[in-house]
């Protein structure tokens, strides 16, 4: 359900969400501060693989209550994290942390282009109150991804030392104010006799997009046999005889939104390329916060 936290909406969190006193979130701190000094430049996945990682949309306030209602609507590409106060830099799922300078890589949209660039702060400082930025945090699949390799199930990108291929499906999103297009789904191959261990892992994690949404044909969500090898956004891995092509939700998603709604600006992290929150996965576990 939809619940108040601070000044953030939360809808990725089970009921009974906490961040444990006591636990050290110095690992998550310490890799933010790599990415702030440029030492760490390129994907996340693999990386602080106890946290759990975050989508990243900043656009104008004027249009963050449409974009709240997109998420909402879409829960399942766009799971709730956390949203900022407009024009602040602090994310309350982060301690000392900036998301102006603490993702890798930012894609920003404006006037019809994008660019890439390691820092946003020139963005932040908008005098209009209406123009502040309102930035959003979303759960992220690379969360979960260290269970699936403790598990012996080592997602092919990560074995491979690649991105997440990540493809564009027929798809269409529920649509609110300006924001529509299509869902964007990652894709991890895996042996058919693995997909319900796979599955059962990731079910356990709703606020990082969960279980597969298909596995096998993938003509049947709009992506051709030939396209995976040429995915959208990220990089192709290899498709083994007898594997099958194994599709998750993606935060990549707001970005098919974003292209659609064609605003003066909007700011993503690049493809790949996350935001390390401090909140450990196992604390994002419904089958732990049930107990």
């Amino acid at each position: 359900g939809l619940a108040m936290a601070g000044c953030a909406l939360r809808t990725a969190f089970h009921v009974n969400f906490n961040m444990a006193a006591g636990r050290s979130r110095e690992e998550a701190a310490s890799f933010r501060e790599l990415v702030r000094i440029k030492r760490h430049r390129g994907p996340t996945s693999g990386h602080a693989a106890q946290f759990v990682q975050a989508n990243f949309v900043s656009l104008p306030k004027k249009y963050s209550f449409d974009f709240l209602m997109f998420c909402l609507r879409n829960p399942r590409p766009c799971p709730l994290l956390a949203v900022t106060d407009p024009g602040s830099s602090c994310i309350e799922i982060a301690r000392d942390a900036n998301i102006c300078t603490d993702i890798p890589l930012y894609r920003v949209f404006k006037d019809g282009k994008m660019t890439e660039q390691e820092s946003i702060e020139e963005y932040l400082h908008e005098a209009e109150e209406e123009n502040k930025l309102v930035s959003f945090l979303l759960g992220c699949s690379f969360s979960w991804e260290g269970m699936l390799t403790e598990a012996g199930l080592i997602p092919r990108h990560i074995e491979e030392h690649r991105n997440v291929p990540m493809y564009i499906t027929n798809i269409p999103n529920r649509t609110s104010g300006p924001f529509g297009g299509f869902l964007v789904v990652s894709m991890r191959p895996y042996r058919p006799e693995q997909v319900p261990q796979v599955a059962a892992i990731t079910s356990r994690f709703p606020g990082a997009h969960g279980g597969p949404i298909h596995s096998g044909d993938p003509d049947k969500i709009g992506i051709s046999p030939d396209r995976l090898g040429q995915p959208d956004f990220g990089d192709a891995v290899t498709i083994r005889d007898g594997e099958l092509p194994v599709f998750w939700a993606c935060g990549v998603t707001p970005q098919t939104a974003i292209m659609a709604a064609a605003l003066p600006l909007v700011i993503t992290h690049s493809p790949g390329h996350m935001f390390v929150t401090d909140i450990l996965i196992e604390e994002m576990d419904i089958q732990q916060c049930s107990t």
